[in-house]
């Protein structure tokens, strides 16, 4: 990887399109330089260029699967002599369907992903912030962290995995100068073409559907701040507290009526 000893570097996972992209964007604007990981070779070259058209950013592409055993690992080796400054774990994806239905090899990779992936990084990467002194770490994580998930069981639980490991290790990491954020999005508009093109400016947003360049410099802001925990949106603030002024029962009643509608439409 091409860089200066002076430059600082981040490292983006799930950087190809949405949130990643306009995550890496933000990076990019204030001199970072970066190393975007995806599967996704095509649109990761796309936001490669699309980042250089804007910002004299050095940037290293890793096409990584990060479903996959000990890609954690595959990814520290390739930047071992690289000092990682700021660490957005991104990636990720859900599924729909009951559990009973739905694919297991598919719910596995999903799992492996947010779970272990996002963990074994931010582990590998920790190490070096904490003796350095200095550092930010920025997990995705959901607004479906704070409540059950009928119909998409296995996401909602994994995001409230990244919520609490999370929120945990920031206090461990208390006066180190390392910090850890959790951004917990509501719905999100992400589409990688209308991100790229001279047209996104004008992304619409529909009722409680967060614009992702929004999104993206929210948790950017809250991240800078060493903010542990950060809900774009007063709408999405408010569902989250939702499950302290409810029962479980009545708030996993109410999720699963929301899944349902939002499949119908």
């Amino acid at each position: 990887m091409e860089n200066t000893i002076t430059s600082k570097v981040a490292l983006v996972t799930g950087a190809a399109s949405g949130l990643g992209y306009e995550l890496a964007l933000l990076l990019a604007k204030d001199r970072y330089d970066l190393v975007l990981v995806d599967i996704d070779s095509s649109k990761l070259d796309q936001a490669k260029e699309g980042i250089q058209r804007k910002f004299n950013s050095n940037i290293t592409l890793l096409i990584k699967d990060l479903s996959t055993s000990n890609v954690a690992e595959e990814i520290f080796e390739e930047i071992k002599d690289t000092p990682i400054h700021v660490l957005i774990n991104n990636a990720g994806f859900g599924i729909f369907g009951t559990f009973s239905n739905t694919d297991w090899k598919r719910e596995s990779d999903m799992l492996h992903l947010h779970i272990m992936t996002t963990t074994h990084l931010t582990k590998l990467v920790l190490k070096e912030m904490v003796e350095r002194g200095s550092g930010r770490i920025l997990n995705m994580s959901s607004l479906a962290a704070f409540q059950p998930g009928p119909l998409m069981s296995l996401y909602y639980a994994s995001k409230a995995y990244i919520l609490s490991f999370s929120e945990a290790i920031a206090n461990e990491l208390k006066n180190t100068g390392v910090t850890v954020t959790a951004l917990c999005p509501g719905q999100t508009k992400t589409c990688f073409q209308e991100v790229v093109s001279e047209g996104s400016v004008d992304n619409k947003i529909g009722f409680n559907v967060g614009c992702p360049q929004e999104v993206a410099e929210y948790g950017y802001k809250a991240m800078l701040k060493g903010k542990t925990v950060a809900i774009p949106g007063t709408f999405n603030k408010f569902l989250s507290k939702l499950p302290r002024f409810m029962s479980r029962n009545a708030a996993t009643a109410i999720v699963r009526k929301i899944q349902e509608k939002n499949r119908e439409d």
